[in-house]
């Protein structure tokens, strides 16, 4: 039987979007500089170039994460850790009865550790500290029954 759970990041606009966005203020923004730069006020338009260059590099950055996530994949004994960080992807395939599921605070802040013989990977960036006791609960059910608790 295959489980998975999909962690994503909260973020009202698509890269599409940000993009259109930044098209949109920096043709106002131009534009209007363009007219003073026409009247003889040129410092205009060196103040909106490098303020559209701010909000260029702004969204840039919004836009590089927008689509970051988490996915966790139980099936045929396995456990597959997906991580999309910006530009970066890891995937780690963890062996399902040899992993441990724990919170090591379940007050603060801290993350879904998974540990096994070779390492430990953290999740649950994405997620409320109420929603990753309920993720913990939830790993701890789905994994075999030999798995280690």
């Amino acid at each position: 039987m295959k489980r998975e759970w999909l962690m994503r990041r909260n973020c009202s606009l698509t890269p599409r979007q940000a993009l259109q966005v930044y098209l949109l203020l920096s043709s106002a923004t131009l534009g209007i500089a363009a007219v003073f730069t026409w009247r003889g006020a040129w410092m205009v338009l060196a103040f909106a170039l490098v303020e559209t260059a701010a909000v260029g590099t702004a969204l840039l950055h919004y836009a590089r994460h927008a689509l970051d996530r988490e996915r966790l994949v139980l099936a045929d004994g396995w456990l597959l850790v997906e991580r999309d960080d910006g530009s970066h992807h890891i995937a780690l395939r963890l062996e399902a009865h040899a992993v441990r599921v724990s919170l090591p605070d379940e007050r603060m802040r801290t993350l879904i550790r998974l540990e096994t013989r070779a390492g430990t990977v953290e999740v649950g960036r994405f997620i409320t500290p109420p929603a990753r006791r309920a993720m913990v609960n939830e790993l701890r059910r789905a994994l075999p029954a030999g798995a280690l608790r």
